[in-house]
């Protein structure tokens, strides 16, 4: 078994996917440590060895989960994963967020059709539902929001997007909301509110400050802002129920957070930060997935000895090999050490926090066996 720093507890990984009462587990954590694989490897067990009805949302630029699932290509709608043993009656879906579709879809259910197209024609709702900051991670939690009001799943696995911190993902809502309560866009809704003309009612009441805006953003970005707080105005509220709601379902015990690191020390430092994020805002932390960690079958035979057995048999001149093999696993060793250490700066900051250890593997996972490999090294097994 790859060893963790000593006195850690074990996270049971099928204890976790098994309870009927967890719906929702949140794969987090910094970006390159794999969230991915760990998300859909949960998917892939929760299907085939709890019987789950499962579906995992990705937020992967890379689309490599898509690959790994065998399916073409990943969209908005859940599609459901071949090549599952369903003998235990589960299923597996996968789907990844469409930033823009998903803003679209939140405008075409909050409004008439007419309000929506004039929405979308509008260039400045055209630039912030794809490149908006925070609008990736919010629309994760809208998207989140609105698979679990359907109630058709029995679990849902997301994995977070590949943010600058994993922190973004739960600041995301707080962020659109002082964006949709600030002082410039609540002086824009005014205006928009009376029915007057932006202009009229900004150049009477304001005179340099209307200019001096204009000089700086242009008479047509003015307009086309306008414009858009106008058609958004009665969804303004909506966004932050809903925004709410879901942080609601975040800090409820059916949903689980799984902090995603490898053995290196800004990712280890970054899934500390999120904990004490969860921990102050009474979200369940499920556990700590270490990730690439490395072992050795020798691991009783120790640095020190084995370089000193190396020294030995090089002098005697014909056992090179035996003595290059032995460098060789001391240096695995090292490693091993290492990475153990590194994790430490985490399970003793975070002692009742369950961890479990994944051993690094010899190639990128490409296909449902090797999430299949995944699933059961995370759930403790290393046959």
């Amino acid at each position: 078994m790859v060893p963790l720093p000593q006195d850690t507890p074990r996270l049971d990984v099928d204890g976790l996917l098994a309870d009927p009462s967890t719906r929702i587990i949140v794969c987090c954590g910094a970006g390159g440590v794999g969230k991915t694989t760990t998300a859909a490897a949960l998917g892939v067990r929760a299907a085939e060895v709890h019987g789950r009805r499962t579906v995992v949302l990705t937020i992967d630029p890379a689309r490599r989960l898509a690959q790994s699932m065998g399916l073409s290509e990943l969209d908005n709608t859940p599609r459901q994963v071949k090549g599952i043993d369903a003998e235990n009656g589960g299923e597996l879906h996968a789907m990844m967020l469409d930033m823009k579709r998903t803003f679209d879809e939140v405008v075409q259910q909050h409004t008439t059709p007419q309000r929506a197209a004039e929405i979308f024609a509008n260039p400045f709702y055209q630039a912030m539902s794809s490149t908006f900051a925070g609008t990736q991670e919010y629309m994760a939690m809208e998207k989140l929001g609105q698979l679990r009001a359907t109630d058709e799943w029995d679990l849902i696995v997301v994995d977070t997007p590949p943010s600058r911190s994993a922190l973004d993902f739960l600041d995301a809502p707080a962020r659109l909301s002082r964006f949709l309560d600030g002082r410039m866009l609540r002086l824009l809704l005014a205006p928009a509110r009376s029915g007057k003309s932006m202009f009229s009612l900004v150049t009477a009441s304001f005179g340099l400050f209307s200019r001096a805006v204009q000089k700086v953003l242009g008479a047509q970005l003015l307009t086309d802002l306008s414009g858009f707080v106008a058609a958004l105005d009665s969804m303004f509220g909506g966004f932050r129920h809903r925004a709410d709601e879901t942080y609601r379902i975040l800090q409820d015990p059916q949903t689980s957070f799984l902090l995603v690191a490898a053995p290196e020390r800004d990712a280890v430092r970054e899934v500390a930060y999120f904990a004490e994020r969860l921990v102050a805002e009474k979200m369940p932390l499920g556990g700590l997935v270490l990730n690439r960690m490395h072992d050795s079958a020798a691991s009783s035979l120790s640095v020190q000895r084995s370089e000193e057995a190396a020294d030995v048999l090089a002098a005697i001149g014909d056992q090179q090999m035996t003595s290059d093999a032995l460098r060789v696993h001391a240096a695995l060793m090292r490693q091993t050490e290492r990475e153990v250490r590194v994790a430490a700066n985490f399970t003793d900051e975070f002692p009742s926090v369950p961890s479990v250890a994944v051993t690094a593997q010899p190639a990128d996972v490409h296909d449902v066996d090797g999430l299949r490999t995944i699933g059961a090294l995370l759930a403790g097994h290393t046959g």
